[in-house]
């Protein structure tokens, strides 16, 4: 049965996230509609990394297997067709056939996610759901020295939701990078796999840092504490974007292997 590896960009902010769910529509529910009106085809798609209701992404990465072999190229076309009639906010923007071992979440090797904020005292207009709106000055150089306490090997009970589901709280952080341009700080973050709710706790805190309430020490404390009361504010999902996933150039036949904890459980 053919596999295809899809790029899927959407604006999270009309789903109630990535996963198919009974009270509203999702990600997964939208594209599993459009393979069934493409093919009449029932399937399940699996995703790199589970995003919450209002995250957005830029680079999902999902796989499906259909019983019909297609052109790379006419699938893509296809489905954006059957996604638009629908008035999805999903599209396709890259369709790959790959070998029927690739898995979109456990071949994975990082990913990557963004963290949007705009800090000046006009409220947002066209940017509103796009990114978090703080009307103060934050200074990121602050931040960025305070997130670096946060890069390595940790348990991160402090920052995952009391709701995740992985096996484990510990993950190796590779980067949290802190950057302005203008009115824009960036927060990126890089990882094999990342805890539910992590990222926007890191940004939550990471702001607590920008405004001077607390220090690059503070936060160290707070990740020892590994402890959710010792979390900063959980940052709105407005400014968080799934952007990119690294896959190996030739990736291992897992057939033969057990499942891993290696995933995303994220919002």
């Amino acid at each position: 049965m053919p596999r295809y590896r899809m790029t899927v960009e959407y604006d999270g902010a009309p789903y109630v996230g990535w996963q198919r769910q009974d009270n509203g529509p999702s990600v997964q529910g939208a594209i599993e509609a459009a393979i069934l009106s493409l093919s009449g085809e029932t399937v399940s798609v699996r995703g790199a990394g589970r995003t919450d209701s209002g995250v957005h992404a830029l680079g999902q990465v999902i796989h499906a297997d259909l019983s019909k072999e297609w052109a790379d190229f006419k699938l893509q076309n296809a489905l954006n067709a059957h996604l638009r009639l629908a008035g999805e906010r999903v599209s396709i923007i890259d369709v790959l056939a790959v070998p029927e071992f690739f898995d979109a979440r456990f071949s994975a090797l990082r990913r990557h996610y963004l963290y949007r904020i705009i800090t000046r005292r006009a409220q947002l207009a066209i940017e509103a759901g796009k990114a978090w709106w703080v009307p103060k000055t934050l200074d990121h150089k602050a931040m960025h020295e305070a997130a670096q306490r946060l890069v390595g090997n940790h348990d991160f009970s402090t920052f995952r939701s009391a709701h995740c589901q992985a096996k484990s709280p510990v993950r190796t952080l590779d980067r949290l990078d802190v950057t302005r341009t203008g009115e824009l700080i960036e927060i990126r973050a890089t990882a094999q796999s990342f805890l539910h709710n992590q990222i926007r706790s890191f940004a939550g805190t990471l702001k607590l840092a920008g405004e001077g309430k607390w220090t690059p020490d503070d936060v160290q404390a707070a990740l020892e504490a590994r402890d959710r009361k010792a979390c900063g504010p959980v940052a709105p999902p407005d400014g968080l974007y799934f952007m990119q996933v690294d896959y190996p150039e030739v990736i291992p036949d897992r057939r033969k292997g057990a499942d891993s904890d290696d995933g995303d459980d994220l919002s």
